[in-house]
């Protein structure tokens, strides 16, 4: 996805230096709504599903209410419901016009074709944003795994397609973005990124190999039979492609506020009242999944404030100092924070310590010829560690919700981190920020 900061003077920064500071205990209700996210589905899924939207809402409104009555404080508020807004306009549109493409596909994927329908995903990320390839690309994933589909599909598809795979330019995700506004330079980041998105590409799609291979000789005989015919592809809706043109246009839009966003939506009802509804209905789509997505990034996006403005200020209390520091802090923060404003964080962090002013793109620019190892290391770090969890990145939780729709039996939010991130996407990052930034 590309989330874009709405207000980038930093008079308008969630921890501007005149602001008075949250309490401590106001992280709480962000910790419980995470806690609640991970929990509930597991032990009361039911419940969780007619609920989850209240208790977003009493876990966020608190939060908002405490900046405006308590420390007077509208700035964070009003910039963290812009930055939101931006967000779901920009997702929505993504998923909505998507889902009035329908990729037909004919016959059924062995481990190698999927390899390199990963792959592909990854490239066309760094094109269309990842969110806009999750969306456009989940669905085929799903109908030509269906046979044998597993939950590490899905979760290596959002490993691969939904984040690291976004990583070679400033479309391909949020973090990236932001740093271009900045002041990066648009090109800076593919050949300085390339060397650890390649290695992390293929670690992940070599353990999905071996994943997918075993997968493939438990299958039924009937299943493998039927992966021996070739595949063929149509493409329904494509006049589709026009619209996530002008959304994918419509992002380098920064004044006046609201004209982006507008574009976006105008660009969502274009798509969805000039496609036939019978290629929603091939595609299966519901709102549902941007529904969920919607509730409760809203109460995310606003409990999280007070955790977002007590680590920037206090930030370089942690003597962050070197390229490894830097990448995983960055990264660990980015599984659990809403990885822009991670990324803002430690590149104002960056930018303190070398006496330079964030507020100047002279400034970013010096920093990036001087000291690009540490630029390199909040930019890979934000973008990789997102698919640490369902929450780190925005097309996580609607792939998750996608492929529930499709009956798929997908892991928890704790079953998704210990059985998946932890055991084959970590070790793989952490070789990477040892070889890259050691």
């Amino acid at each position: 996805p590309l989330r874009i900061p709405l207000l980038m003077n930093p008079l308008f920064s969630i921890a501007s230096a005149t602001a008075q500071l949250p309490h401590p205990a106001w992280v709480i209700p962000f910790i419980l709504l995470l806690l609640s996210i991970a929990a509930f589905p597991l032990f009361a899924h039911a419940w969780w599903e007619r609920n989850y939207g209240k208790v977003a809402f009493c876990l966020g409104m608190p939060t908002v209410l405490y900046y405006l009555f308590f420390l007077g404080e509208s700035v964070p508020i009003l910039h963290v419901v812009q930055e939101y807004i931006s967000f779901i306009a920009l997702i929505g549109a993504l998923f909505v016009i998507s889902g009035n493409i329908h990729i037909h596909v004919e016959g059924s994927s062995r481990p190698i074709a999927n390899c390199a329908f990963l792959l592909g995903g990854g490239i066309l990320a760094n094109i269309i944003g990842t969110t806009g390839a999750s969306m456009l690309l989940i669905r085929p994933w799903i109908r030509m795994n269906y046979y044998r589909i597993n939950p590490f599909h899905i979760v290596f598809f959002i490993f691969i397609v939904s984040n690291v795979g976004g990583c070679l330019t400033p479309i391909g995700d949020p973090p990236l973005f932001l740093g271009f506004l900045a002041g990066i330079p648009f090109w800076w980041v593919l050949p300085n990124a390339f060397a650890p998105w390649a290695v992390a590409m293929t670690l992940l799609l070599a353990i999905f190999y071996v994943l997918d291979w075993r997968n493939h000789r438990r299958a039924p005989a009937q299943v493998r039979e039927k992966q021996t015919r070739s595949e063929s592809w149509s493409l329904d809706g494509v006049h589709n492609i026009f619209w996530l043109a002008v959304v994918l246009a419509a992002v380098f839009l920064q004044k006046p506020y609201g004209l982006r966003e507008a574009i976006m939506v105008a660009a969502c009802f274009g798509s969805y009242f000039t496609t036939p509804a019978k290629i929603r209905e091939l595609n299966h789509f519901t709102f549902h999944p941007i529904q969920e997505v919607a509730i409760l990034f809203a109460g995310i996006f606003a409990a999280m404030v007070p955790a977002l403005q007590l680590l920037k200020v206090h930030a370089a209390a942690f003597h962050i100092n070197t390229p490894l520091q830097y990448y995983f802090a960055t990264g660990f923060l980015s599984a659990f924070l809403d990885n822009a404003p991670t990324y803002l964080t430690f590149l104002n962090v960056a930018l303190g310590v070398h006496g330079l002013d964030p507020s100047l793109k002279t400034d970013v620019a010096q920093l990036v010829v001087v000291y690009p190892a540490e630029v390199l290391a909040i930019s890979v770090a934000s973008v990789f560690f997102g698919a640490m969890t369902y929450i780190g990145n925005g097309p996580n939780f609607m792939v998750r919700s996608i492929a529930e729709h499709a009956k798929i039996k997908m892991p928890t939010f704790g079953g998704y981190i210990f059985r998946y991130a932890l055991p084959y996407l970590l070790p793989a990052l952490l070789l990477i920020g040892f070889l890259q930034f050691l």
